[in-house]
């Protein structure tokens, strides 16, 4: 079983005098954290809304782990009498931790009040749960690129403790502050989920993060500011494919335009049985030649 990383970046869609808002919808799967054998992939999907129809037609024959954020699409996913199966939620740390950093920010402020301006109001509470968070971070990165069973032993050993007086800390916190406080919304975006967040503890093959596809949406950031908009929903399902190309060819240290350039010169005359030897990670070891001129 992989573990696809999914998000959904908007993407401008030209319409009659206006654009419209669209999604590019991406699934990433990359083994190497845990050391698995198969090769990192991307894959892209464009869609005109953001409705939940869309990542539940995406992984509609999956069945396993998807590690995302808490959007309300995923949640048919987990039903426990889905078929082919049930999908495991795995929580990112990221996500959790970015409106406690934003209540915490040391840097943010030592650079405001060099320039003399005012300063951001600092969360002790907040300051306290980066801190712990960062703790656990720092431990994967000791385990980065170890086998399943490696990255498990040790994060029984190390990170269980740090994440049960995590969980201890931030209920004491919550029940001492009002309900609509910004800290209590962020406490309880992981307590009500702390099972997806956890599972980490369990399985050794579930990263921290969605850093993956984060990563794998750079190009459609800057490229926003380049191409402005697809033409049409059509344009914006063929960008979906090229994009799922090039960023897979990346993802396996292939160069995309010599790889795309050396496929498509050979493709007419290649074997469709043996198409599968095209793919980045079959070509660099196919053609290494080829690989090594783009080096």
């Amino acid at each position: 079983m992989k573990v696809p990383r999914p998000t959904r970046p908007t993407v401008p869609v030209l319409a009659e005098g206006k654009t419209d808002t669209g999604r590019c919808w991406i699934y990433v799967r990359d083994d190497n954290p845990f050391g698995g054998a198969g090769p990192p992939a991307a894959m892209f999907y464009y869609s005109r809304d953001r409705r939940g129809e869309h990542p539940q037609a995406h992984l509609a024959g999956y069945a396993g782990i998807l590690q995302a954020d808490a959007y309300d699409g995923y949640n048919r996913l987990y039903l426990a009498d889905r078929k082919p199966g049930p999908v495991k939620e795995a929580a990112c740390w990221v996500h959790a931790r970015r409106p406690f950093f934003a209540m915490a920010d040391l840097e943010e402020n030592a650079r405001r009040k060099a320039a003399g301006k005012k300063e951001i109001p600092l969360s002790p509470i907040a300051i306290e749960v980066v801190r712990r968070i960062d703790a656990l971070f720092e431990i994967e990165r000791s385990i980065n690129g170890k086998c399943a069973e490696e990255r498990l032993a040790v994060r029984r050993t190390l990170s269980r403790p740090l994440v049960d007086g995590l969980w201890g800390y931030l209920r004491e916190q919550a029940a001492g502050l009002s309900r609509g406080h910004d800290l209590v919304k962020a406490v309880n975006y992981m307590l009500k989920r702390w099972t997806a967040f956890t599972l980490f503890l369990e399985d050794g093959r579930v990263c921290l993060s969605n850093n993956a596809a984060e990563r794998g949406l750079r190009g459609i950031a800057l490229g926003r500011k380049s191409w402005l908009f697809c033409g049409s929903d059509r344009g914006g399902q063929r960008a979906a494919a090229m994009y799922s190309l090039i960023v897979t060819a990346k993802m396996n240290g292939v160069d995309p335009q010599a790889w795309l350039a050396d496929v498509l010169s050979r493709i007419a005359d290649h074997p469709a049985h043996r198409l599968d030897e095209l793919l980045p990670w079959n070509w660099a070891k196919q053609y290494p030649t080829v690989s090594a001129r783009a080096a």
